[in-house]
């Protein structure tokens, strides 16, 4: 079943590449964007639910199709691209095996604990 999950994730980047292709915008722009949801983690610094908090929101995919939807509806393409953006990001991130955080630990994920299982 993992496998089949992260199957989907991959499908899902797939889509968000697509999606992109569409805007006709230069490639150089995407792969430039692809990581900005990860400056999220500097919630971090102030405390474990505070970076919880702030890494979620910009990782969740239901904001991703909102924003990209409000931006179609509105021909915001900036809207549009952030939600591409943080769609396309949070698919390769849970297809790497990174999910959205609980507030108690960074590593602490929706997909389990990330890196060493001994800690």
């Amino acid at each position: 079943m993992k496998d089949v999950l992260k199957l989907e994730e991959l499908g899902m980047f797939c889509l968000s590449i697509i999606l992109y292709n569409m805007l006709g915008y230069s490639w150089w722009i995407f792969v430039l964007l692809i990581l900005t949801p990860d400056i999220s983690m500097l919630g971090y610094l102030i405390n474990s639910k505070v970076g919880g908090i702030i890494y979620n929101i910009f990782h969740h995919k239901g904001i991703a199709v909102v924003l990209y939807l409000i931006g179609t509806l509105n021909y915001n393409y900036v809207l549009v691209i952030a939600g591409i953006i943080i769609f396309g990001h949070s698919s390769i991130d849970r297809f790497l095996g990174y999910g959205l955080k609980y507030l108690d630990s960074f590593k602490h994920t929706n997909l389990g604990m990330i890196g060493n299982k001994s800690e």
